[in-house]
């Protein structure tokens, strides 16, 4: 990331952005849950990026550095927590489960005017509460850091749907696949196999919100079959890619 913009304070607010739409690269003293209400979110840091639809959250935590992108017409919705209120113990970037109640929790809280009135303390804490029970989705696509699969998930990332093995990239690469297999674990703490199904489900998110069928999604994201890609996106995300909310 290039020159980084410093906001000590974390915004609680809610706002629109447009589709492609991004805030460069900036960091807050404070937490920040972020939550997209509409459209699809992604978050880059130095470490990777991660995505989430309208049934996820990004939780950002004080310090980091990070950069927004919106797929689809995003609905913005910003919760600022003080560095020293972290309900999760969460250090890292992650990507939470956002259950009904939590969802209109964030809507609400987001869009009342920022007072200390009781009403609005129990409404943080029941947030908080919601918060707490969240489960911690896997929907990181860690960034590479040796050259070799730098080079490979670049590769990857400018055709998801490139179905060729680990071999026949490794070729291409200058590396074996063995080589490349224990790069993938130590370098990005997953199989190839794993990164290869998470880079294809965020692109195949960005694609849904651009109003892509259900069938042209999975073979431009490399699926076998379109039922394939239903069960796998099912198994993520808790529902089918035809229900996704557009943008």
């Amino acid at each position: 990331m290039m020159e980084t913009r410093h906001d000590p304070v974390a915004p609680t607010r809610t706002q629109s952005l447009a589709s492609g739409g991004s805030i460069d690269a900036h960091r807050h003293d404070d937490h920040q849950i972020i939550y997209a209400g509409r459209g699809v979110l992604a978050v880059t840091t130095s470490e990777g990026s991660w995505v989430a639809p309208g049934t996820r959250a990004i939780w950002v935590p004080a310090g980091t550095v990070h950069a927004h992108r919106a797929y689809g017409e995003l609905e913005l919705h910003l919760v600022g927590l003080p560095a020293t209120e972290n309900p999760l113990g969460l250090n890292t970037p992650t990507v939470l489960a956002v259950s009904p109640l939590l969802r209109e929790l964030i809507i609400v809280y987001t869009r009342a005017d920022d007072d200390d009135s009781p009403e609005r303390a129990r409404l943080r804490a029941v947030l908080l509460d919601q918060l707490r029970a969240s489960p911690q989705q896997p929907l990181h696509l860690p960034t590479p850091t040796t050259p070799q699969l730098r080079t490979l998930c670049d590769i990857l990332q400018a055709d998801p749907g490139d179905g060729r093995t680990l071999a026949e990239l490794g070729r291409e690469v200058g590396a074996s696949d063995r080589t490349l297999s224990r790069l993938f674990r130590s370098d990005l703490g997953m199989t190839f196999p794993q990164w290869r199904t998470q880079l294809r489900l965020h692109h195949a998110l960005v694609l849904l919100t651009e109003r892509t069928p259900v069938t042209a999604v999975a073979h431009q994201c490399g699926w076998s079959s379109t039922s394939a890609f239903i069960d796998a996106f099912r198994r993520t995300f808790g529902h089918t890619p035809g229900s996704h909310p557009t943008g």
